[in-house]
């Protein structure tokens, strides 16, 4: 398994390393050319005191902090105090510098993290995708390796990926409004977590959609994923140690299962095989309601009429700095009216019911992140089709989720040599626990990291 935050946590724990030292591998890994797109600002001095502080507090005999100086990269939707964040864009680049942390990254900050800086994104987080044309696109540094064609790293979050892709952080915080974790998480190889929305605070954050948002992050392992969603939530997960065969998984067809290419299929079946083989109880069933969501959504859902909301004012004014691609799906929200919202938050809480009525008796569902392994970055760049039609396979999976109030884990289930392929842990809301234990006895019996 790739070395993580709590293996690098332990080394300084046991005064093996130090904060500041790992903090100028770190910069290293920042500066190699792979990074070349995945900050829009760095915090280079802020990150060096941060670490030095740490260190020296351990030196006087101070408890370490939980994140222990290590570096953590911030998407540029977070307020960072003294920093100006732009959500990926130009339009708000002119902004004040904001006067205070958003409440996520003061609390990663109290717990001894090393702000390395904002990282890229889709403009105003609305693709999965990661395509930036104001910044320049980040291409995936895990399938580098494997194929010489540039891909995508997922989206909105695609800084954030290959900042933990690359080494330059150890985590990144990020925001999953219906997928953003998830998706550059499973086209890299490395795990996201998307909690229950509510359990961490969005204040500071720029939003997307204020119903379907959650402020989360990326990490190498389960067990980091654990340790940074305690830190966002200021809560404690209980660990629950079940061996496989006492956990009994579901795997819903209806939609899910779909459209897989070669790979995906390939990596999930074997996937499954090895659970069952494990002794885990993996069990096929039809989610009908999933068939359902487009229906409910045909009048542009809550990310359109939500950021409509926010982006109008902005559009009018500037609406020549937008990336016309993301101004097109904000626009999308001009048309719905309010007897539509209403109906969509009717709808929903609905359709949340009957969805959690369906699960009954699983403790987890099985599904694959992304039903694709990264497309090639120029495909996507030459074509509004080839990228909508890219953008929603990418989206359809882990949105479900989102609607559903839920929360889900993407940790890798490839083999060396593969295509990163994601395996999505998934529950209804407030089953955080559950899924995030589930996850450690999946990541053990897979070994892949």
């Amino acid at each position: 398994m790739t070395p993580d935050l709590t293996a690098k946590r332990c080394e300084i724990a046991s005064r093996t390393s130090t904060a500041e030292a790992a903090l100028e591998v770190s910069m290293s890994a920042l500066r190699s050319a792979p990074n070349r797109h995945t900050f829009v600002r760095l915090f280079d001095a802020m990150a060096l005191a941060a670490a030095r502080a740490v260190d020296a507090q351990h030196a006087a005999g101070a408890p370490l902090l939980a994140l222990a100086g290590l570096s953590v990269s911030i998407k540029d939707l977070f307020d960072v105090q003294g920093q100006v964040t732009t959500a990926g864009s130009t339009v708000l680049a002119a902004d004040a510098p904001a006067t205070a942390d958003a409440a996520a990254v003061a609390r990663l900050r109290h717990a001894g993290a090393a702000l390395m800086g904002h990282s890229n994104m889709t403009e105003f987080a609305f693709s999965g995708v990661g395509i930036n044309p104001h910044h320049g696109t980040p291409a995936n540094v895990a399938t580098a390796a494997l194929d010489a064609t540039p891909r995508i790293p997922g989206g909105s979050s695609s800084g954030a990926a290959v900042s933990v892709a690359t080494g330059a952080a150890w985590a990144a915080l990020g925001s999953d409004t219906g997928g953003s974790i998830r998706i550059p998480a499973a086209l890299h190889g490395l795990v996201g977590f998307k909690s229950t929305a509510r359990l961490t605070p969005a204040q500071g954050c720029i939003p997307l959609s204020t119903t379907l948002d959650t402020v989360c992050a990326m990490t190498h392992s389960v067990r980091d994923a654990i340790l940074l969603h305690e830190v966002l939530a200021q809560r404690h997960v209980r660990r629950v140690d079940r061996p496989l065969h006492a956990w009994r998984f579901g795997v819903p067809e209806t939609a899910l299962l779909d459209s897989l290419d070669a790979t995906v299929a390939r990596a999930f079946d074997r996937a499954l095989g090895a659970l069952r083989s494990a002794g885990a109880q993996v069990v096929p069933f039809a989610l009908r309601e999933i068939g359902e969501l487009g229906q409910i959504q045909s009048t542009g859902g809550f990310s359109a009429a939500e950021s409509w909301t926010w982006h109008r004012h902005r559009l009018a004014a500037h609406g020549a700095q937008y990336d016309p691609r993301v101004a097109a799906r904000i626009r999308r929200g001009e048309r719905m009216s309010a007897a539509d919202y209403i109906d969509l938050l009717q709808a929903r809480q609905h359709w949340i019911a009957r969805v959690e009525q369906a699960t009954v008796g699983f403790d987890a569902l099985l599904t694959p992140t992304v039903p694709i392994v990264a497309p090639p970055i120029a495909e996507l760049e030459a074509s509004d089709d080839a990228f909508f039609a890219a953008n929603a396979l990418l989206l359809r999976n882990p949105s479900v989720v989102n609607m559903l109030d839920g929360c889900a884990l993407s940790l890798p289930c490839h083999r060396p040599g593969e295509m990163p392929v994601g395996l999505m842990v998934w529950s209804s809301a407030l089953r955080d626990d559950a899924v995030l234990n589930a996850s450690l006895a999946i990541e053990a019996e897979l070994g892949v990291g």
